[in-house]
């Protein structure tokens, strides 16, 4: 029996993926827990704009990602923090902090997104990379400045 699956279905397959199955396991198991459907015509049709629309909406964030990310490569963000007299700050910036400092300038990201590969503790300039989606990357750099 060929159905077309509802919710991902371990050893079985994906969402929005149609398989043949046993018919006792569809009736029994997938139709009746509501994890499949029967496909039919409209069923295969619905599931077939879903993926178009899904498609279509991962298209649209990704450009809307590359977007920012030009955007923000190549920006300077300046951030003062207190220091003692060798240059060492007292605490450090936090990836929390340059994206407040990148909203105040209009670039709205998240600070999940930024990437810092250790604590930024003394004064100086920085390269940081932002990822922005799995395949979207932006360089920027952080000037720490004593106050």
């Amino acid at each position: 029996m060929k159905v077309v699956l509802l919710k991902d279905v371990k050893g079985t397959g994906k969402k929005g993926e149609i398989k043949e199955v046993a018919d006792g396991f569809a009736k029994n198991f997938l139709l009746k827990n509501g994890m499949a459907r029967i496909a039919d015509n409209s069923a295969m049709n619905e599931n077939k704009i879903q993926g178009e629309a899904a498609k279509y909406h991962k298209q649209q964030e990704i450009a809307a990602a590359k977007a920012l990310a030009e955007k923000l490569e190549g920006k300077s963000v300046t951030l003062k923090i207190k220091c003692g007299s060798n240059g060492k700050t007292f605490g450090s910036i936090t990836s929390k902090e340059i994206a407040d400092q990148l909203q105040k300038i209009g670039i709205s990201l998240d600070k999940k997104k930024i990437d810092l590969k250790e604590a930024i503790k003394s004064s100086g300039s920085y390269t940081v990379v932002a990822k922005i989606y799995p395949e979207v990357t932006a360089k920027f750099s952080v000037v720490v400045e004593a106050e």
